[in-house]
């Protein structure tokens, strides 16, 4: 199975390749390996990128969420060819399609013994005691077709979120651009808002809030291993969400 497109932020096309093999799900780049650890991301900018040696490795976000959704977390190697994940429509749909032969594989997820909490002024991640698995993650933009979107999964099933697409503001384009981010942008692959309304259609209506909890759900992998709880993502970002991955990495 090879996945092929172009990076959201370097522009660049890449490969993805799925191997079956012992062992971590793990990634392979130019002959190293990187396993997908919280203790590995070097940045999170717009994004979450891997790092090891010379080894940089963005956007991987959307991948790992569609393995967390599979409950894939042992027996891949995904081997990758250049510097970024391809973005491809900008949600986890086609990599949630491209893992439905394969097995879900891994250690049963580990009940919380306590609460963790993750502030950095109006936003902040929780991760506390459950029975089950449940997230709720909530985006705040003063924007009309935005404002206040919260998302509570269960009810909505993990799979509902990978069809929500990364989202972005004409306003930021030239900036972003300018700062070498969002090289590979376009309408095909994000849901992008004009001053007061879309440039293109949304998938969802609540559709920010949906990617937030699908990239939360991404970045939560880095943990290692699944965990069984209840987990609150307020207004997050990528920053925030892996300090959370970090203090659970087994």
């Amino acid at each position: 199975m090879t996945i092929r497109g172009i990076g959201l932020h370097s522009g660049e096309f890449s490969t993805v390749r799925f191997h079956l093999a012992e062992g971590p799900v793990r990634f392979r780049v130019g002959g190293l390996e990187l396993r997908p650890l919280a203790s590995a991301v070097v940045d999170t900018t717009r994004c979450t990128v891997l790092g090891q040696q010379n080894l940089r490795l963005m956007t991987v976000e959307h991948l790992l969420a569609a393995l967390f959704i599979r409950g894939i977390w042992e027996g891949l190697v995904l081997e990758v060819t250049g510097p970024e994940i391809p973005i491809l429509d900008g949600s986890a749909r086609e990599w949630l399609a491209a893992l439905a032969d394969f097995p879900a594989l891994g250690p049963q997820p580990v009940p919380l013994n306590g609460a963790i909490r993750v502030v950095e002024g109006r936003s902040s991640v929780l991760a506390q005691p459950g029975e089950q698995f449940s997230l709720t993650a909530t985006v705040l933009f003063p924007h009309p077709k935005i404002g206040y979107q919260q998302v509570q999964c269960p009810p909505t099933s993990l799979e509902e979120l990978a069809a929500a697409r990364t989202f972005g503001f004409l306003h930021e384009v030239k900036r972003l651009q300018a700062s070498g981010l969002i090289k590979g942008a376009s309408l095909e692959n994000a849901l992008v808002f004009s001053e007061h309304g879309f440039v293109n259609t949304p998938r969802k209506l609540h559709e920010p809030v949906w990617h937030k909890a699908l990239d939360f759900l991404g970045d939560l992998y880095l943990a290692g291993r699944p965990y069984r709880g209840q987990f609150v993502a307020h207004r997050a970002s990528h920053r925030l969400h892996v300090e959370l991955a970090k203090l659970l990495q087994g």
